[in-house]
């Protein structure tokens, strides 16, 4: 489920884009390391969590808080920008985690601690997993924008999606001013019955 909601997340991220050809390949890269990675761990992280500090009491959930975002959550991201520049063959495979990961981490703790919330509240413990599974489809989206065209930070993301409303809307109007145009020439080219009708000469 985690390769797939990532995956996801980055076909939505090149279709916001406006891309010319989707990049199957990039795709391919992010479902294999988060199926492979983050599904994994996720799994086995809820059921470690569950088993130590078991409950839904406040000082159990803050418990839990803490550690997913001080263990896990850091981890996750470094393996995501390593991954993928290890898939993709780039000769630097840190150089994407140096210049974004701390950005990355500060932007995920607007985001996460509030899933995960509840996650460790409401979800029953078997569905945590598909839970977070499902919340990893928005964060792929900025993940994918970050790793390939962002710095990692909600404001250069707010900035994109702000962008790419602007490009659709440019879009439309182009649309449709193209067709009013076609509409026109039509129009114009077009010449009433009645018109030639009345052009030829009386006869007596």
């Amino acid at each position: 489920m985690y390769g797939c909601m990532y995956s996801g997340g980055d076909v939505v991220y090149q279709w916001l884009s406006h891309r010319e050809k989707m990049d199957w390949t990039h795709t391919r890269n992010v479902a294999l390391i988060t199926f492979g990675f983050h599904g994994n761990v996720s799994f086995f992280w809820n059921r470690f969590l569950e088993l130590k500090f078991p409950g839904k009491t406040v000082g159990m959930l803050m418990r839990k808080l803490i550690l997913d975002q001080a263990v896990v959550a850091p981890i996750a991201t470094s393996v995501f920008y390593t991954g993928l520049s290890f898939l993709e063959g780039k000769e630097d495979i840190m150089e994407d985690w140096r210049n974004k990961f701390f950005n990355t981490y500060k932007t995920g703790l607007l985001f996460w601690p509030f899933m995960q919330f509840l996650n460790f509240s409401f979800v029953p413990l078997y569905v945590r997993t598909a839970f977070t599974g499902c919340c990893a489809f928005v964060w792929g989206i900025f993940l994918c924008f970050s790793q390939q065209s962002g710095d990692g930070t909600a404001t250069a993301a707010l900035a994109w999606i702000f962008s790419s409303k602007d490009i659709n809307a440019e879009d439309t109007e182009d649309r449709a001013s193209s067709a009013q145009e076609i509409v026109d020439s039509k129009e114009k080219t077009h010449v009433p019955k009645d018109g030639i009708a009345s052009s030829k000469p009386v006869q007596k």
